[in-house]
């Protein structure tokens, strides 16, 4: 009877463990590889360890990032005590800082027309670092040991993977594939999913074999609104174009007051721009640059030197954007440096364009005032003897006027023409 209940009690409970349903934590990852970005991937990891998830996937699309986020990444990845499958969905590329991620997954998959590679070092402004200095050759040193570790821990091609920092070579789904820089080309999850299953892969405390059956519950992670919002700014350009931006709106509104639209606008941009440098490294010398190449132009449209200051003004501000994350731990941001370039032009044509408006009224007849009444056509409402007062209607409005001496007398009813004023007193003039 005993041995009974012993059998019965073995059976419900491997009728229980076959029936439990395998759980997926579902999380993308977009734009640049930075801290945000870094914080997410670890809590995601972190909750589903905790709710014991039999793998979790991370559609990856990264232009690359920072090294020390990388690593962050990689190194979560690699402590994980679930298996990791990280996927470039349809339209994606997982460059520069992002072949390292995929390479440090358990599982390495990509959909059909998306790439992987271009992960050489190079300096904010987009160029590769000097062969010939010594930075080059320990930072290159450094990613290339960092690649070989987790390609070997993978078992996958070592040869190619180095490429990728060394020569800078970028590789389709395919190519990647057939080079055995990754395990499976799929194009949607649901395929993902089904590719994974079954599959042997190491974790830290071993192998394991990635079980996931028929009904298999996927949830997703996403960012919180304010962490998206601080992954949106911390990307190098848009942090670049909302410094620029941002101080620019508020000279505009120091040198036109009246309003508070572009000064509120400006101290908004500026907020967000200071948030993404925070998670960036950068340096200060760009920032002086920057602000110092826009005063110079605002010199220009004060002292009316006709744009002579705005031509030294924009390369300063250039320079500024070239030197603003040439820092230690940004060798892999890439700012583009003809999105600089586009910048200052856009920023050069609106100072060319409120140069003009500034000049066109200079020039213009004035309008307002009383020295913009002469000229204006009056209707007479009590006729102007010579040399006594009367009254006549301008702009709908009743004003004192009279006729110059020997000019004659203009009768109630009549227009007439302001000649000239004073003080209070229109001169009239036949029309």
């Amino acid at each position: 009877m005993k041995k009974l209940a012993i059998t019965i009690l073995l059976l419900l409970v491997s009728v229980s463990a076959s029936y439990a349903q395998s759980t997926i934590t579902l999380a993308e990852l977009n734009g640049t590889v930075g801290v945000q970005m870094e914080e997410f991937v670890k809590q995601v990891i972190h909750d589903s360890e905790s709710k014991n998830d039999s793998l979790i996937i991370f559609q990856l699309d990264t232009p690359g990032g920072l090294v020390e986020a990388m690593r962050g990444i990689v190194q979560a990845i690699l402590s994980s005590k679930v298996p990791v499958a990280m996927w470039v969905p349809p339209g994606g590329r997982a460059a520069s800082a992002g072949a390292f991620i995929v390479q440090a997954s358990h599982v390495a998959a990509m959909a059909p027309g998306t790439n992987i590679g271009a992960a050489h070092p190079v300096v904010a402004s987009g160029e590769d670092i000097s062969k010939e200095s010594d930075m080059n050759a320990k930072i290159m040193n450094d990613l290339k040991a960092q690649m070989r570790s987790v390609v070997q821990l993978r078992g996958r091609n070592q040869d190619i993977a180095e490429k990728m920092i060394e020569k800078s070579i970028s590789l389709t789904a395919t190519e990647a594939l057939k080079a055995h820089a990754i395990d499976v080309v799929v194009s949607d999850v649901s395929a993902l999913i089904k590719a994974t299953s079954g599959r042997r892969v190491r974790l830290a405390s071993g192998f394991v074999n990635i079980k996931l059956d028929n009904e298999v519950k996927v949830t997703k992670a996403s960012m919180s609104f304010s962490e998206q919002i601080i992954q949106f700014v911390s990307d190098p350009q848009i942090a670049y174009l909302l410094i620029s931006a941002g101080i620019m709106a508020i000279f505009f509104e120091v040198i036109t007051p009246g309003g508070f639209i572009l000064g509120t606008v400006g101290g908004v941009m500026l907020v967000l721009g200071s948030i993404g440098l925070k998670m960036l490294p950068f340096n200060w010398a760009g920032i002086v640059l920057i602000v110092a190449g826009l005063i110079v132009m605002a010199i220009d449209l004060i002292a009316g030197t006709m744009g002579v200051l705005t031509l030294v003004g924009l390369p300063v501000f250039c320079l500024g954007g070239i030197f603003l994350f040439r820092v230690p731990g940004g060798e892999m941001l890439q700012i583009s440096l003809s999105f600089i370039i586009g910048i200052a032009i856009a920023l050069g044509l609106c100072f060319v364009f409120v140069a003009y408006l500034v000049l066109k009224g200079f020039r213009r007849k004035v309008s307002t005032g009383q020295q913009g009444m002469i000229g204006l056509e009056v209707e007479v409402i009590t006729s102007l003897i010579e040399g006594e007062p009367g009254q006549v209607m301008c702009h709908g409005e009743i004003w004192k006027a009279k006729t110059e001496p020997d000019a004659g007398n203009i009768l109630r009813g009549s227009t007439g023409i302001v000649k000239a004023i004073d003080g209070m007193t229109l001169i009239i003039e036949h029309s």
